[in-house]
């Protein structure tokens, strides 16, 4: 049988998540026809990732790329995604699994999430204009560090004043995110989502966030994440086939 892909994302209590991850990987099978596709979840929705490998196993394919679809290289990645990983392959005789790289801040995320602030109405010429640029947030420091490298960069490239926002986990919170940048001048503030899909923590972020404040949408199953996750399975695959 031929590779297949498995998309994983976190999972959430939230429907509207497990309803978009379903809509992008929808998005992708529809890009690539001939590549099955499916979709698992590390934690609170089905199918899960142990559910999913062993569904393509019984359906006769041996040979797996799983592409996460996480924004960054934490917990997640690094440690519970493995694990489940190496579990699977114990139990399903002949079954090999490749792991991509996690979508993380890839120009082709950070040029979607501009548009999605861009349509919300803020005007990043607007020179009293503050932006959170709000994401998950993790214990493992340097998940967090890319997302502030991210906020620096957009601060450089767009002029307005522009701040790393972790809606758990770690700091600045979004309160502590809107003191610094009214501390800096901001009047007015708008919220980037540095988040795949809706759910809890981007509600909190809104919600904390308060009303009058514009609040971008998630990136969601838009054709340019659909594109990034086969960019991540064929960049997998090429790499395979170099190591064989």
């Amino acid at each position: 049988m031929t590779r297949a892909l498995l998309a994983v994302a976190h999972g959430s209590r939230d429907p509207r998540s497990a309803a978009t991850i379903r809509a992008l990987t929808e998005r992708v099978r529809a890009t690539a026809p001939d590549l099955v596709v499916r979709e698992a979840f590390l934690d609170l929705s089905e199918p899960s990732v142990p559910g999913a490998l062993a569904g393509l196993h019984a359906r006769g394919h041996r040979d797996v790329v799983v592409v996460p679809l996480l924004l960054g290289s934490a917990y997640h990645a690094r440690v519970d995604l493995p694990a489940l990983l190496e579990r699977a392959t114990a139990e399903l005789p002949g079954l090999t699994v490749t792991t991509s790289a996690v979508l993380g801040t890839d120009p082709v995320l950070t040029g979607l999430a501009t548009d999605r602030l861009l349509a919300t109405g803020a005007d990043p010429a607007d020179p009293e204009l503050g932006v959170l640029l709000a994401a998950v947030g993790s214990s493992h420091a340097p998940a967090n560090d890319a997302v502030s490298r991210l906020a620096a960069r957009w601060q450089a490239v767009h002029g307005c004043r522009v701040s790393a926002a972790f809606a758990s986990a770690a700091a600045p919170d979004v309160p502590a995110a809107l003191a610094r940048l009214r501390a800096k001048g901001a009047r007015r503030f708008a919220v980037a989502s540095w988040f795949l899909a809706p759910g809890l923590l981007p509600d909190r972020v809104a919600r904390l966030a308060g009303a009058g404040v514009a609040m971008a949408a998630p990136l969601g199953p838009d054709q340019r994440v659909a594109d990034l996750v086969l960019t991540r399975y064929r960049e997998t695959v090429a790499g395979a086939l170099r190591s064989a």
